[in-house]
């Protein structure tokens, strides 16, 4: 299966993989994203004085509908019953910024990396979107998959 594109048939047409007979297990994965800003931005944000009010909290938020909407948003996801979902960010000064993280469960018989990174990606986005009024400026970067753990393939950690 190594270097095969899962998601095409032996005609090259587009398909839902069927994971019916792989076996049911726990998976995590853990994504990344990075938010920067104007250091005046991170102060409002940071102070929570942002006029339209909790940014953090609403991207949290985000982050974790757009992880239980992914199958509605990547054609050939798997509608998974994810068990949790978690979106954290680490503000960096140096950035300025905010790391985002987001951590994704389930039991089932396929992995959550899709999850985990539309929930980063959301969180990000809607730090931007409540924040564009002072700082159309701002850039996100570094998504991608540093965790992932459970099935056939076993785990996966970033280097």
């Amino acid at each position: 299966m190594a270097g095969k594109l899962t998601h095409f048939d032996s005609k090259g047409d587009a398909h839902m993989v069927d994971v019916g007979d792989k076996p049911v297990t726990d998976r995590i994965a853990v994504a990344k994203c990075n938010i920067k800003m104007r250091p005046e931005t991170f102060d409002i944000i940071s102070e929570g004085r942002a006029r339209k009010g909790d940014v953090l909290g609403v991207a949290r938020l985000a982050g974790i509908m757009a992880a239980k909407r992914t199958s509605d948003l990547i054609p050939l996801c798997h509608p998974l019953p994810i068990t949790k979902v978690a979106v954290e960010f680490t503000p960096d000064a140096r950035l300025p910024g905010f790391h985002v993280e987001a951590t994704v469960k389930t039991t089932g018989q396929t992995g959550v990396e899709m999850e985990a990174l539309t929930a980063a990606s959301i969180a990000a986005l809607t730090i931007y979107d409540m924040s564009k009024a002072v700082d159309k400026s701002m850039e996100i970067s570094g998504l991608r998959v540093v965790l992932k753990e459970g099935g056939k393939s076993g785990r996966y950690q970033a280097p």
